[in-house]
């Protein structure tokens, strides 16, 4: 009997919505959502750890058996220590882009032999740093390999490196995002006049360049042109590896990127559906001759993320509804200031966090903050939202409420993970504290609160 694709993922997105709507409730009961705390962010575990397993299922698929593969994934999306600890123990490890992200990563538990450091600006001191642990180095630019040569001729280092490419095969929807252009600011710039000889005279000059990498995708870029690129990066290290006469590039550090449906539960595309496209469009790259790295991040975590806010009051502007809440510009910055691009889907609860019924009514989600923007969400057709009620934006696991942006001082909020546990319970555990009003003023100077009033303009002689 042929296997039902759209089948499981319908079943999976009626299971996440399923869990979210028990978690909403459960929250609400155990005090984590109410009148004293009116902001939440939850992650559905078991959805995450579904998500790294079918990832690692799409790749063994399609690869040759005894192929080595690192599932990294792209701290970035949603940088949070258990998180990462999570996903290390689901077989993925880190692709870090900071010193603050290597840190975290570290501060989880992953090895250095699964954390990748991708960066356009990495100082000296970064690298060093990364030799020393091992961790492996895409090198961004020729002035960053000159540092890597400076480093290697004085330090013996475990660390796998290689050179960050741009196939320059063109953008997609979102131009903020697209990472292959004739522009973008990462890698080397293949077609560009001089580049591709400049790259290939590089891996001939140091044998200790073993990687190569490249990264295509990104919301708003299609999969063909994903695996356009992963094939353009391919083909380079083919035509290395046989101008040196040997398998001098042993692995391919192909990123990620793989879009987010944010229009409905399900979750698509699949990872299944990108391996086999890979696999079609560039059978090599499973044969067996090259290991493999991935970077996903938003592809990982956005479904398995939601934020709740309390309607503190609901009222009305030129004849349309508004609920005022407390889910902002400090947790959707993006939907905030690029509605277009990234539009979120809001569900309705009510005050015991039970899904709201009622008929649609068109209606504005407003955040706290305080300029005429700060909307989670413009016209959405929604039951009417009361005061007290609850407005949860949807698939928000990576690049939401991990990321603060702390317009007005507002608070960071708590963020629990949660897993059913007995006869519909549901657990909880605390991913981050929220943030007090003492770690507000503290971050904002408060021990320093004198400083500038001993500051005096003397004259000069």
């Amino acid at each position: 009997m042929e296997h039902d694709i759209d089948t499981d993922i319908d079943t999976g997105a009626r299971e996440r919505g399923a869990r979210r709507d028990e978690a909403v409730a459960a929250a609400v009961e155990q005090g984590l959502l109410g009148p004293g705390a009116p902001l939440v962010g939850l992650l559905d575990v078991t959805g995450i750890r579904e998500s790294a397993a079918e990832l690692r299922a799409a790749f063994e698929a399609v690869a040759a058996p005894g192929t080595p593969v690192l599932h990294a994934f792209a701290v970035k999306a949603t940088p949070l220590v258990p998180v990462l600890r999570l996903l290390w123990e689901e077989g993925v490890g880190a692709e870090v882009a900071s010193p603050g992200e290597l840190a975290l990563a570290r501060a989880a538990g992953v090895p250095s032999t699964a954390t990748v450091l991708d960066s356009p600006a990495k100082t000296p001191a970064e690298l060093r740093e990364a030799l020393a642990l091992g961790v492996a180095v895409n090198a961004d630019n020729p002035q960053e390999l000159d540092r890597l040569d400076a480093l290697m001729r004085t330090a013996s280092s475990g660390s796998p490196l290689g050179i960050r490419v741009n196939p320059q095969v063109g953008g997609g929807s979102i131009e903020a995002l697209s990472t292959a252009t004739a522009t973008s600011k990462f890698g080397v710039a293949l077609r560009d006049e001089g580049a591709r000889q400049w790259v290939v005279r590089a891996y001939l000059e140091r044998p200790w360049l073993t990687r190569l990498h490249a990264h295509t995708g990104s919301q708003g870029i299609p999969l063909t042109l994903m695996a356009h690129g992963v094939a353009e990066t391919y083909a380079l290290a083919e035509e290395i590896n046989a101008r040196v006469g040997r398998r001098q590039i042993d692995t391919l550090d192909i990123g990620g990127g793989l879009p987010v449906n944010f229009a409905s539960d399900a979750a698509t595309p699949t990872y299944a559906e990108y391996a086999r496209l890979l696999a079609e469009t560039v059978p090599g790259l499973f044969d067996g001759r090259y290991g493999l790295v991935t970077e996903f991040g938003r592809s990982l975590l956005a479904k398995h993320g939601t934020v709740v806010a309390r309607v503190e009051y609901a009222k009305s502007a030129g004849g349309r509804p508004v609920a005022v809440t407390h889910a902002g510009v400090q947790v959707a910055t993006r939907t905030v200031y690029a509605p277009g691009a990234w539009p979120l889907r809001i569900a309705a609860y009510d005050a015991k966090g039970r899904p709201k019924e009622g008929p649609a009514v068109v209606q504005d989600v407003a955040g706290p903050a305080c300029f005429a923007g700060d909307l989670l969400a413009r016209e959405q057709a929604l039951p009417l939202l009361e005061q007290g009620d609850h407005a949860a934006a949807l698939d928000t696991g990576a690049y939401y409420f991990a990321h603060h942006y702390a317009y007005n001082s507002l608070a960071r909020p708590g963020i629990y993970g949660f897993a059913p546990e007995g006869e519909k319970g549901v657990a909880f555990a605390v991913v981050r504290e929220p943030q007090t009003l003492a770690e507000i003023v503290a971050e904002s100077g408060g021990a320093h609160a004198e400083a500038l009033t001993t500051l005096r303009a003397s004259g000069r002689g």
